[in-house]
């Protein structure tokens, strides 16, 4: 097989950045595809290369904010797309509520999108020994399904997220309240702010009767005597269902969310969740999670190239 082509797009970061995670993500990626015997470049220019892999930290929406690196990232994902190679996209820890500082360094990757129904998570072939090892790494493991619980735990995505669209995230919420108590009338309801969204948690109030704000700096407090969690369709739903606490999916394309294959969807069922298996789900959600020692060293590389 002839050597592939890397290309890791540093002008992808944003410029003000000040994570030393996100430049090592893009050092140790260009290591490993060179420990494999690939070509690797390093590119810090904003114009795009021909390559067989393109590597971009974080992601960029069609309706997003304007910025020149999310400008680069969104022209190196269409141009691989034009010519029918691939994207390499970098995204944050499915896990990280078990490891909030990310210290073990795990990181989610996809090939050619973010969701579920856009990117490939390499799941085709499923390892059980990928969540075994991640399992024993961070110390967390399936618990039981909850019967028990006082709240309902609702989790709000960052405002203006790519996640979420064009849907404002105090609207999601307060629509979300509304319909939460058509069926749930008295049950009280906690609500968890984004930890990266500063300006929602300067304005962010609650208006109604049994409502209140999270004050707990870590999402597994919050899931202390938790009924069930809600969320559009984010990271905390894994965090929840690993944690044994049933979760509800509102947004209107469900498959858009890691955790739909398990997660009710329809809000009626709050007092009475299903409960799906987990075990298969969990493992195919392990496939996609390298951290930087499988990075530095190709072994990750070695099995992303397989798909190329």
């Amino acid at each position: 097989m002839s050597k592939l082509t890397a290309v890791a797009y540093y002008g992808g970061i944003p410029p003000k950045n000040n994570n030393l995670e996100k430049p090592m993500i893009l050092d140790y990626f260009c290591q490993g595809v060179i420990q494999a015997g690939d070509h690797a470049i390093k590119h810090t220019g904003m114009n795009i290369l021909p390559c067989d892999v393109a590597l971009i930290q974080g992601f960029v929406h069609e309706h997003g904010k304007e910025g020149a690196h999310l400008k680069l990232r969104y022209d190196a994902i269409q141009t691989q797309k034009q010519n029918k190679k691939r994207s390499l996209i970098v995204d944050s820890n499915l896990f990280l509520y078990a490891d909030p500082s990310n210290s073990a360094h795990y990181l989610r990757y996809s090939f050619d999108g973010v969701f579920p129904t856009t990117g490939f998570y390499f799941d085709k072939h499923v390892d059980p020994n990928r969540w075994q090892q991640i399992s024993k790494h961070l110390k967390i493991s399936l618990k039981p399904y909850r019967k028990t619980g006082n709240h309902i735990l609702m989790c709000l995505q960052r405002n203006g997220g790519w996640s979420m669209g064009n849907l404002s995230t105090i609207d999601w919420m307060e629509n979300t309240i509304k319909d939460i108590r058509k069926y749930s009338p008295s049950r009280h309801i906690i609500v968890r702010a984004h930890p990266g969204d500063k300006k929602i948690k300067k304005i962010l109030q609650v208006n109604h009767p049994n409502v209140s704000l999270s004050t707990k700096e870590n999402l597994k407090d919050d899931l202390i005597d938790a009924w069930a969690t809600v969320v559009y369709n984010s990271s905390p739903s894994v965090a929840s269902l690993i944690e044994g606490v049933p979760v509800f999916i509102t947004d209107p394309v469900p498959t858009n969310s890691q955790s739909c294959q398990v997660a009710n969807i329809k809000l009626s069922l709050i007092e009475n969740p299903e409960m799906p298996d987990r075990q298969s789900w969990i493992e195919k959600l392990a496939m996609c999670h390298w951290n930087f020692d499988e990075l530095r060293s190709g072994e990750a590389w070695q099995f992303f190239k397989k798909y190329v």
